[in-house]
């Protein structure tokens, strides 16, 4: 299938997207945030550079967009029709880098959430979602993934 925009509209399209700051993440650092957990944002000496890191409880969060990252079992994670070659192997890649900054940051002590953007979409799976990393921080719990299952 071909693409419905020209090349210089979907470069600019793509250009677009952004790394930090996204919506999910902010909805999360708000609800965070308002539970009274303070946090550094994309941490620039830990590995994999966690959207946010609580140092305190020797914790980092990953806020994961289900359609970047491949979402397992997410309707989110969608394969787009055109170049299916280049989108496998980047996700790929993606993919690959999660895991080893997860295994880094294991491995160095650190307590890993991922958060899935699905997770997010909605006020009340935020609340659930904050509730749910506020019982895991406190835990001392050393893993946790939380997606659009878990959020409703």
């Amino acid at each position: 299938m071909a693409d419905i925009v020209d090349r210089q509209t979907r470069s600019r399209m793509m250009s677009g997207i952004r790394g930090k700051d996204t919506k999910p993440e902010m909805v999360l650092r708000r609800a965070l945030h308002a539970r009274g957990f303070r946090y550094r944002l994309h941490g620039n000496g830990v590995p994999g550079r966690p959207d946010l890191v609580l140092a305190k409880h020797r914790a980092v969060i990953f806020v994961h967009g289900c359609f970047w990252h491949r979402h397992e079992g997410c309707r989110y994670a969608t394969t787009p029709a055109t170049h299916p070659e280049f989108w496998a192997e980047k996700f790929a890649a993606n993919v690959r880098r999660d895991r080893a900054a997860y295994d880094a940051l294991l491995s160095d002590g650190w307590r890993v959430a991922t958060i899935w953007e699905c997770a997010l979409r909605k006020p009340q799976s935020v609340e659930k979602s904050a509730a749910t990393i506020e019982e895991w921080l406190l835990s001392g719990i050393r893993q946790l993934e939380i997606g659009e299952a878990d959020a409703e």
